[in-house]
Order: structure tokens, then sequence, then C-alpha cells
């Protein structure tokens, strides 16, 4: 355990940050499941568009990597232009 008052606040400070990213990650990958349950293209582009947001956002404050971010929208559009 940290002996120091500045290491035992960077403790709490990145069990916090984990909590939240992890949340953030859990609902992003909770939306590509509901997108790959659709079956209409005119429903899944709306749901789409804010995966598209999402994943943005976390590679942009790096909880995530931009290729895995990058490779999770290919996926995604792949799937809602297969639905034609």
């Amino acid at each position: 355990m940290a002996n120091h008052q500045s290491a035992q606040k960077r403790i709490r400070i990145n069990m916090r940050r984990r909590l939240h990213n992890r949340y953030q990650l859990k609902s992003c990958r909770t939306a590509i499941k509901q997108l790959k349950q659709t079956k209409d293209q005119q429903t899944a582009t709306p749901i789409s568009q804010s995966i598209y947001a999402m994943l943005d956002k976390l590679a942009r404050k790096r909880v995530m990597h931009k290729n895995q971010a990058a490779h999770k929208k290919a996926v995604v559009a792949k799937h809602v232009n297969s639905l034609q």
C-alpha cells in the first residue's frame, strides 16, 4: 500500500477513471450488440452513427486504441451495408 498522500490520491483517481472507462467500453459493446440484432437498415443507420461517435470519442480520449476503434467501425459499417 502506498505511504505518501499523493500516491494514495493517485490510486483513488486511477480507480475512478478505470471504472468510468470500463463503463464507456461496456456501453459501446452493448450498442454494437444491439445493432447486430437489427434486421432493418432504416433503424440500423442512426444506431451506427451513434456507435461511430462513441468509438471516435473513446479513441480521442485514448481509452481505446485508434486502430481498434477503426476496426470496430469497419465491422459496424460492414454489417449495416449487408442489411440491404
